[in-house]
């Protein structure tokens, strides 16, 4: 049996020369293929089934799904519409996308002339992925309640398929066995059947808490879409006569002759993301690498003059983007410059620091008010409401004086003006965009979310706010990338509304995350980084994610530096403490890992160490950013967290396997010279003399 995806994962992927188009179809049958996989489905023939009936790798064995499964289902006024109804079929067409995506658009009418369904499918060159999306239309005169969306519904075979099988979710890193319901961390699942070696891969790019991935949960079936009408999240749209509802994308991939699925997130799954999800860091032209920002140990205590003077000693220790965090507005909502703190307001300052050669940043509430501002007081309209039909914050329990703001209302424009201006007008290069908008981490309360006004714009009722507010957002964020296309936006956890919440809907949208704040000196923070960067990617492009908040003046600083390596290296603290020999040595880290990403383009890459598992306590732990398109090389690390055995063998994946590699410290010493088989299958030592300890090295192409 010919293999078709290696199981070293240093290979992303077999080129297979299959020319586009990836779609063919009779009056009875739709067949995608580019080479790699296969999906057959059948067309109605009169009113008839949509079933997708094979789903599989063109070449070996593949035993995961029924004959016929369900395809797609919904619920409009309550009434089920799946694959498995009766349908007529209207066209299929050609479709394509932005990314390189070939396929098909069937169209549908239902049995009862209510709704029509167009059901896209689109292949990628080269990719074991296949993408799709419903567009659901209402044919009535009257307004339909759309709920329980499942844009991919795979009924699986008995006994074999579910109970063998892991499911590994949050990322692709937690396993269970059994039935399982996902949850808001489940942009990525795999569905693993380790006596078979073969598996499917679901990503789910819904946003926030509004996507659902289940595996076994209510039948023998894996579904991924939005959440169900009985979900402590639900999501619901009104659809108006004549309009048209477009899901959010799910894209699936299914393999075999994969021992471990960490072999597919670690190749497959990056290999797609980057080149065909359409994330904003994809299109970047320049990522940053090494970024400081204000808010440990100062918070809102802040000014001109500090601020002026952090600036000064950040730039001399090599900081290539400058974020002022909170504090240095009048209050939240009206976003006035605070005259006291910064007397000649915040442009003079940007112009400061980029006069340093640094990017200016920015922290904003982008969904929050006080109660005594102007805004507020002038368009209390614009605010959430809770079940009492009060004004309420959601981020925080307790006392306040702050609220929450619906992004369904007015305040969408007047908060698009704001950010505008500070883009276009004062010269902003980073916003980092906080706080609650739809839910918060903080309140764990499914009932305290969203908005139950029912005379807002944007959603007659709570349970259509909560997509509703986050489309808003998105589009938002689009509309500020379009007028400053390189424009950085930190869309932080808090604002994605949930503990270290992170996921596709918002890479489509924004660069980065503030995904944490692990606050303190000392290995447990290094730890900590390392395993939240470790948990969240490779599913989710590393870059994305902005770990906060280990302190520049930290003893043991450069431990920070090297674990936050992994992910976009962000630094706070104090500069103005650090003698002369530490700004030099921050300044050579931060132009080495300028050099990695000149090099290599590191920053779009980060794989597994092999080897080598979840960062925890007493053992050792690494990473490596290759460059798995060129194979010219890139950066690894290797950490000793606590562990007793100060030694250990370190290889390499995602090498040329003829090309003769070097490997060097970050001060240029050469502790290898072998070929990429060679650091694959025998790798080099490593030594580590404390017991908390860790190393940055370059491999180079020769």
């Amino acid at each position: 049996m010919k293999k078709l995806f290696p199981l070293a994962f240093s290979v992303f992927i077999v080129a297979v020369a299959t020319a586009q188009p990836f779609a063919k179809w009779t009056s009875e049958t739709l067949t995608l293929s580019n080479g790699l996989v296969e999906r057959v489905i059948t067309l109605p023939v009169g009113n008839g089934h949509f079933n997708t009936t094979s789903y599989k790798p063109v070449q070996g064995f593949f035993n995961y799904f029924d004959t016929a499964s369900t395809d797609f289902q919904f619920e409009v006024n309550g009434q089920v519409y799946g694959g498995s109804g009766d349908w007529a079929l209207k066209n299929v067409d050609k479709c394509t996308d932005a990314t390189g995506g070939d396929g098909a658009t069937v169209t549908l009418t239902s049995a009862d002339s209510k709704v029509a369904v167009a059901i896209q499918f689109l292949l990628y060159p080269n990719q074991p992925a296949i993408r799709k999306s419903l567009s659901i239309k209402n044919l009535t005169g009257e307004t339909l309640q759309l709920e329980s969306v499942d844009v991919e519904k795979f009924d699986i075979t008995p006994y074999w398929a579910p109970t063998f099988s892991w499911v590994c979710h949050d990322y692709g890193r937690r396993r269970s066995i059994g039935p399982y319901d996902g949850n808001m961390q489940d942009a990525l699942v795999t569905v693993h059947n380790a006596d078979w070696q073969q598996g499917i891969v679901i990503g789910n790019e819904a946003a926030g808490v509004i996507k659902h991935t289940s595996a076994f949960w209510q039948g023998l079936n894996i579904c991924s879409g939005l959440t169900h009408k009985d979900a402590a999240y639900p999501f619901r749209k009104y659809i108006a006569p004549g309009e048209t509802f477009n899901t959010p994308q799910v894209f699936t991939m299914v393999y075999n002759n994969h021992k471990d699925p960490d072999e597919v997130l670690n190749a497959l799954v990056p290999a797609f993301v980057n080149k065909h999800l359409g994330t904003r860091l994809s299109v970047l032209q320049q990522k940053p690498t090494f970024v400081y920002n204000t808010w440990e140990p100062f918070e809102h205590n802040i000014n001109e003059k500090l601020v002026m003077e952090l600036a000064k000693a950040a730039a001399a220790a090599g900081m290539k983007e400058f974020v002022i965090d909170d504090g240095w507005q009048e209050n939240n909502g009206d976003w006035e410059i605070n005259k006291k703190k910064f007397p000649n307001g915040l442009k003079p300052v940007f112009d400061y620091i980029k006069s340093l050669g640094m990017k200016p940043g920015l922290w904003i509430s982008v969904g929050s008010a006080t109660t005594g501002c102007k805004v507020f007081k002038q368009h209390p309209e614009w605010f959430v409401l809770d079940e009492k039909g009060k004004t309420t914050f959601l981020h925080w329990p307790g006392e306040t004086d702050e609220v929450t703001a619906c992004f369904s209302t007015g305040w969408y424009g007047y908060m698009k003006g704001i950010l505008m201006k500070l883009a276009l007008e004062y010269g902003l290069e980073y916003m980092k965009l906080d706080f609650t908008v739809v839910t918060s981490p903080y309140r764990f309360g499914s009932n305290i979310s969203g908005c139950y006004a029912t005379d807002h714009p944007g959603h007659k009722d709570h349970n259509e706010s909560l997509y509703t507010n986050y489309e808003q957002v998105w589009r938002l964020f689009d509309e500020l990338h379009a007028a400053k296309p390189d424009l950085f936006i930190d869309c932080t956890f808090e604002a994605m509304g949930g503990l270290q919440l992170i996921d596709y809907a918002m890479l489509k949208h924004a660069e980065g995350n503030w995904l944490s704040n692990f606050n303190g000196p000392g290995p447990k923070v290094d730890l900590r980084v390392r395993n939240m960067a470790w948990w969240r990617s490779p599913a989710i492009p590393s870059t994305a994610l902005v770990i906060g908040n280990p302190e520049m003046q930290d003893t043991g600083w450069l431990l920070h530096a090297k674990s936050l390596a992994g992910t976009l290296p962000i630094m706070l603290g104090d500069p103005r403490k650090l003698s002369g020999a530490d700004l030099v040595a921050y300044r050579g880290f931060a132009n080495w890992m300028q050099q990695m990403e000149a090099r290599y383009g590191i920053m779009a890459y980060r794989q597994d160490l092999p080897g080598f598992g979840e960062p925890m306590e007493g053992m050792w732990d690494g990473f490596q950013r290759i460059n798995t398109d060129t194979k010219k090389g890139g950066l690894i690390g290797v950490f000793r967290q606590g562990a007793v055995e100060g030694k250990r063998l370190v290889t390499i994946r995602g090498l040329d396997a003829a090309t003769a590699y070097i490997v060097k410290t970050m001060d240029g010493k050469i502790i290898a010279a072998k070929t990429g088989y060679e650091l694959s299958t025998k790798g080099f030592s490593v030594t580590l003399g404390q017991l908390y300890d860790g190393e940055l090295f370059e491999v180079r192409a020769e």
